[in-house]
């Protein structure tokens, strides 16, 4: 059996992104996918950008990555956007919206935030028609066919349902988890593109990192809006309001 581990949502965080890969590098994982928001909200969004594109085998679009280059007069955006660099722009626009394979007799759909936009927010506590939803297709993927297994991002939020008889789940966030103040990845265990039923296995994986040294890094920068940031690292809030997440 193959083991994949899903990435997603490193929003420029150095110190959580090397403490993941440390983590994945123990468990003899074959293949690295990325989910997307590789970037924004963090100080180090092209140190990220470049790391990404040499450890992970796909990366697919995430909402930061399809808009981070877009015009702009927010100061936020702009700083990210002078670090970044034209050609990472474009590399991050360019990006895949989803990825799709067999594993174990289930056909597996990763995308970012839904399999309609990179910008659709669903939560684990939606309605059950939202989350029902997630298991379709639309223009935007490849197979035009239900998922037995949907992966998203997004909403930084780690969970594993299952719904009507298949499987949905979040990643969570490596470098800005909005559920407890750990970085969040998943591992996928299975016969990878086998179409015949076997044993299928996920596991959510929570790895502390140097929180302090994320928020040092920050203020050394001098990064515009560090502030609320820091508050969300530390508390695991979205931006210090309860019972909301999303990135």
């Amino acid at each position: 059996m193959e083991k994949i581990a899903l990435i997603s949502d490193i929003h420029g965080n150095m110190p959580a992104y090397e403490a993941v890969m440390n983590d994945i590098q123990e468990r003899k994982v074959t293949q690295i996918i990325c989910l997307g928001d590789l970037v924004g909200k963090g100080p180090h969004s092209e140190q990220i950008v470049d790391r990404v594109r040499e450890t992970c085998d796909t990366v697919i679009q995430g909402n930061w990555d399809d808009f981070i280059g877009n015009k702009t007069t927010d100061p936020v955006l702009l700083w990210q956007q002078e670090r970044l660099g034209k050609e990472r722009m474009a590399y991050l626009k360019g990006l895949p919206f989803c990825c799709e394979f067999w594993m174990s007799g289930k056909f597996v759909r990763l995308f970012h935030a839904s399999p309609r936009s990179v910008y659709e927010r669903i939560q684990p506590w939606d309605s059950m028609e939202s989350r029902l939803s997630m298991f379709d297709s639309s223009e935007a993927c490849g197979a035009q066919r239900e998922a037995d297994v949907a992966g998203y991002a997004d909403v930084h939020n780690a969970f594993l349902q299952i719904l009507k008889g298949r499987m949905l789940f979040n990643t969570g966030s490596v470098g800005n988890p909005l559920d407890m103040t750990q970085a969040s990845y998943v591992l996928l265990e299975g016969h990878y593109t086998s179409e015949q039923p076997g044993t299928f296995n996920l596991q959510h994986v929570r790895v502390p990192y140097d929180i302090e040294l994320a928020v040092q890094h920050a203020k050394d920068e001098r990064m515009p809006d560090a502030e609320a940031y820091i508050l969300e690292l530390r508390s695991g809030q979205y931006r210090g309001r309860k019972k909301t997440s999303g990135g």
